[in-house]
C-alpha cells in the first residue's frame, strides 16, 4: 500500500495513520513496530502516540512505563498524560500527588480537576483553585503593585473552579463563581453561557446574554428547538451592543431559513466597506440570484471611495460568473496584476465552472505557491502521485535580505 510505503520511507504522518489503522484492525504489535523508529529517537510526540495505542489496546502498564521518563524530565504534556493514565488504572492518588505541585500550569490544572474529582477530593481541588483566583500582587506580568488586570495563575482557575462544582452536582455554585468573576471568554467561548445551556437554564441564559458569545449560544439553542423567531429576536436585541458581528450572525441565521432578502438588508444596513462585511453581502446577493445587485453595490463603493482595493475587487469574479459572464470574470485583471492571490481566485472560478484542468494549468506556473489548492485538484484529476510529490516538496531556502538603514544590534 502507498501509505505503508511512505510510512516505511520516514513520513511521520503516514506512519501515524498506518499505525492507527493497524491498531484498529487488532494488529497492535505491528502498529508499534511502525512507530518504533520514531519512538527510539526520544521524540515525545511519537512516544505519546505509542502510549495511546498501548493504553487503548489494554496494555496500560506499558503505556505508563513509556510515558513516565518524559514526565520525570519535565515534559508538561507527558506529566498531564501520565497522571490521566495512572488515574485510569487505579493509581489516582499517585496521579494527584504528581499534579498538585504544578497547579499554576493551566494544562496540569485541567488534569488535576479530572483526577481530583474522580478520587472524591473535589473540595481540596476547589480550595486550591479558589486560592489561585486572587490576582497576583504585584502582577507577575507587568510588576505593578496595583495592576488593573485580574491576572491569575493558572489562567483558567475561575473556569476550572466552576467545573469542579459542576462535576460535584453543585450547579448553582458553579454559576455563582462564573457570575462573580465576570465574563471569561476564551477562543470565542463563554463558559457561563455553555454551563447554562448544558443545564437547560434558558431563562437565566436569556437574562445573562452579556457577551456576543452568550447571545450566539442562546440563539443557536433556540434555533435547534425550532424557535427561529426567538433566535432572531435574541440577535436583534443585542445589535445595539455589538454593531458588527451580531448582525452578521443574524444574517446567516436568516439565510439558513430561506429569508435571504432580509439577510441582505441586515448586512446592507451596516453601510460598511470592510472587506469581510462586503464579502458576506456579495455571497448573499449571489445566493439570492441577485448577483447584478452585488456588482452594483461594488460599483457604488468604488465611486464613493474613488478607488477599489484588491480585497473588494476580488469579489467581482464570482458575481460576474453568477451573471453568466465567466469569460469576462476570468479576464478580470486585479489591481495587483498576476499575483498569487489573483491566480488562486481565478482558479477557484474555473473549478466552480467545472473546468478543473484549466485551473490546474493556471496554477502550474507557481505550483509551490499554490500547492494547497493544486494538490487536492491534482488528486481530483487522477494525478495522485504527482499531488503527493508536490505536497512533500519543501520550499527552497531563501536567505533573508541584508539589513538596510538600521541595525539589530544595540544600541538600536
Amino acid at each position: 500500500m502507498r501509505g505503508q510505503a511512505l510510512a516505511e520511507d520516514g513520513d511521520w504522518f503516514c506512519a501515524r495513520a498506518w499505525a492507527r489503522l493497524l491498531a484498529d484492525r487488532g494488529a497492535l504489535a505491528e502498529a508499534l513496530e511502525v512507530l518504533a523508529p520514531y519512538v527510539d529517537t526520544g521524540w515525545w510526540t511519537a512516544t505519546a502516540e505509542a502510549a495511546r495505542l498501548l493504553d487503548a489496546g489494554g496494555r496500560g502498564d506499558e503505556a505508563v512505563a513509556l510515558v513516565r521518563p518524559f514526565a520525570a524530565n519535565g515534559e508538561r504534556s507527558a506529566l498531564h498524560d501520565l497522571a490521566l493514565l495512572l488515574a485510569r488504572h487505579g493509581q489516582g492518588e499517585e496521579a494527584y500527588e504528581l499534579l498538585a505541585p504544578h497547579i499554576t500550569d493551566w494544562l496540569i490544572a485541567e488534569a488535576l480537576v479530572e483526577v481530583g474529582v474522580g478520587l472524591g477530593r473535589g473540595d481540596e481541588v476547589a480550595a486550591l483553585l479558589e486560592a489561585r483566583t486572587v490576582p497576583e500582587t504585584p502582577c507577575v506580568r507587568c510588576g505593578g503593585p496595583e495592576c488593573g488586570g485580574r491576572y491569575v495563575q493558572p489562567s483558567n482557575a475561575v473556569n476550572l473552579l466552576a467545573t469542579v462544582h459542576e462535576k460535584q452536582g453543585r450547579t448553582d455554585e458553579a454559576i455563582a463563581v462564573l457570575h462573580a468573576y465576570g465574563p471569561t471568554v476564551v477562543n470565542n467561548r463563554d463558559p457561563l453561557a455553555e454551563l447554562l445551556v448544558r443545564h437547560d437554564r434558558i431563562d437565566e441564559l436569556r437574562a445573562y446574554a452579556g457577551t456576543p458569545e452568550a447571545v450566539r449560544q442562546l440563539a443557536e439553542l433556540l434555533e435547534e428547538r425550532g424557535d427561529v423567531a426567538g433566535a432572531v429576536d435574541a440577535y436583534r436585541d443585542h445589535m445595539r451592543e455589538d454593531r458588527w458581528h451580531t448582525p452578521i450572525l443574524l444574517a446567516e441565521l436568516l439565510a439558513r431559513h430561506g429569508r435571504g432578502a432580509e439577510a441582505i438588508e441586515v448586512v446592507r444596513a451596516l453601510d460598511s466597506a470592510e472587506d469581510w462585511v462586503v464579502d458576506q453581502l456579495c455571497k448573499l446577493f449571489a445566493a439570492e440570484g441577485r448577483a447584478q445587485e452585488g456588482l452594483a453595490h461594488l460599483d457604488a463603493l468604488k465611486a464613493r471611495r474613488g478607488r477599489e482595493e484588491w480585497e473588494l475587487s476580488r469579489l467581482r469574479g464570482p458575481l460576474m460568473a453568477a451573471c453568466g459572464r465567466l469569460d469576462e470574470a476570468l479576464a478580470l485583471v486585479h489591481p495587483e496584476g498576476a499575483s498569487p492571490y489573483a491566480k488562486a481566485d481565478l482558479a477557484r472560478l474555473l473549478i466552480d465552472a467545472g473546468r478543473p484542468q484549466e485551473a490546474a494549468t493556471l496554477l502550474e506556473t507557481d505550483r509551490l505557491d499554490h500547492r494547497r489548492t493544486l494538490g487536492p485538484l491534482l488528486v481530483e484529476l487522477g494525478r495522485v502521485e504527482e499531488a503527493v510529490t508536490l505536497l512533500r516538496t519543501p520550499r527552497p531556502h531563501v536567505p533573508p535580505p541584508e539589513p538596510s538603514g538600521y541595525s539589530d544590534c544595540p544600541p538600536f
